[in-house]
């Protein structure tokens, strides 16, 4: 389920620290377990963008989670700038926003100019009431429903059609003289090493057309003047170290590029997904954002001068490496377990409701204790949430210092798919998020209430006493 801590010399909480060996040198943020700005206070207190994180859960409770703004903007400078670096025609990053979509992360994203990569009306929503522009965002999804799709038309974004149905449904609701703008997902048929449920480029895949209905495709959109095919698209997986796979979707996708003129389909984007890693342990080691769009643009531009074909837009939709590593959540621990020669459970105020990646990928994880980050690792203990459920567990073996009630835990990496998962399992409300930069902390998700659960909740007349 959850891996255990290695073994092994270790020292305290402040190992995780950023390395600043190279103080010239620009760390990239999916290679570092805590975010860029994380410090130890001179009172042994940790802190992340100039606050303490044992005063911010004094000021906005637990569970909570901390998001570094330098640390996001960092990602996404790296990721903007490599593109220029390295890519001689044009380049666009989108955030793919499925990782956690709210207003104030599409709206520090979009500033640093990013679009947005959405798959739902409601992140759709999100991003435009966020003031994203509709011209960079994009919508995805598998199924997506009529409504969605005419938000989308309407909003005037780019939908990435996936399948057969979809396409059709398109031509049925387009409005005349209002040309649809899309993008095919193909399947590409390459594997890659990571969990079973977020490998996406395999050919058996929900996602995407079967690369062999290519030819009846291109067909079918060189044929519906209303829809106007601007790009293909592909994403192989999530949480990739690899560096190989990439660079062969490069090649299958330039090649879609060649095939597509034979339909006389002037395609001008090509869109080669994300899913570079992070670094969620130590033994994690990723490629760091720098070297990946290096090793993209290289192979892209190889593959277009080989096939004679001008260079198209390239765009990118990084979600977890632009955003996991600047998010922490802080919990506060409460009742602890001892089980003489078996284990050591200590529990905290949150659990799979606001982190369900544990007991659902076996996601492994890295923790500290905020008031204690120099006192030396002496306990082995599993750290458990509250939830009535035996799987809640979020750290088997975690190696810790002494822990006692009302200490802080901090968990690292969380800015992916943790608040965007979270749930209301046994009634507890969603926690709070703040965004800290220089100092200053910044609500950007209110703590549910007890009321907020109740709000969509309806009782029969004849159910009330």
């Amino acid at each position: 389920m959850v891996s255990t801590h290695p073994t092994g010399v270790q020292h305290s909480g402040s190992q995780y620290l950023p390395q600043r060996h190279d103080t010239s040198a620009n760390p990239s943020p999916n290679q570092e377990l805590l975010p860029l700005t994380a410090r130890v206070h001179h009172h042994d207190l940790l802190e992340i963008g100039g606050c303490d994180v044992t005063t911010l859960v004094e000021q906005f409770g637990s569970p909570l989670y901390i998001l570094d703004e330098e640390t996001l903007r960092s990602a996404c400078q790296q990721y903007r700038d490599a593109f220029k670096q390295y890519y001689k025609g044009e380049s666009q990053v989108l955030y793919a926003s499925k990782a956690w979509n709210c207003l104030a992360v599409c709206a520090i994203a979009a500033s640093e100019g990013l679009g947005i990569d959405v798959v739902s009306g409601g992140e759709l929503y999100t991003a435009l009431q966020a003031g994203v522009s509709p011209q960079k965002i994009y919508l995805h999804g598998n199924n997506k429903s009529r409504e969605e799709l005419i938000l989308a038309i309407t909003s005037g974004v780019t939908i990435v059609a996936d399948n057969w149905y979809e396409l059709r449904t398109l031509v049925e609701i387009a409005q005349p003289a209002q040309p649809i703008r899309i993008m095919l997902r193909l399947t590409p048929g390459i594997e890659c090493h990571t969990h079973e449920y977020i490998r996406t480029g395999h050919l058996d895949s929900k996602f995407g057309f079967d690369p062999n209905d290519l030819d009846e495709v291109f067909a079918f959109v060189s044929q519906q003047p209303i829809l106007h095919c601007v790009g293909v698209h592909a994403h192989i997986g999530s949480q990739i170290f690899e560096r190989q796979p990439h660079q062969d979707l490069a090649v299958v996708m330039v090649q879609w590029l060649r095939d597509a003129r034979k339909y006389g389909l002037n395609i001008t984007e090509l869109n080669v997904g994300g899913g570079l890693g992070i670094k969620y342990t130590e033994s994690d080691d990723p490629p760091s954002i720098e070297e990946w769009v290096k090793a993209i643009c290289e192979v892209i531009q190889a593959a277009c001068a080989a096939e004679n074909l001008p260079l198209p837009k390239l765009l990118s939709e990084p979600g977890r490496s632009l955003i996991a590593t600047a998010c922490v959540t802080a919990y506060t621990i409460g009742s602890s377990k001892v089980i003489p020669e078996i284990r050591t459970y200590v529990a905290i105020d949150g659990g799979m409701s606001d982190n369900p990646r544990p007991i659902t990928y076996q996601s492994v994880y890295r923790a500290v204790i905020a008031n204690k980050m120099s006192s030396p690792l002496t306990q082995t203990v599993t750290i458990a949430g509250k939830h009535c459920e035996s799987g809640d567990i979020l750290i088997k073996n975690a190696l810790l210092p002494k822990t006692e009630p009302g200490d802080i835990l901090v968990v690292m990496g969380t800015g992916a798919y943790n608040y965007s998962m979270a749930s209301n399992y046994n009634r507890l409300p969603r926690p709070a998020a703040v965004v800290v930069a220089n100092g200053e902390a910044n609500l950007i998700l209110q703590r549910e209430t007890y009321e907020d659960l109740i709000r969509q909740d309806r009782l029969p007349e004849r159910l009330k006493k």
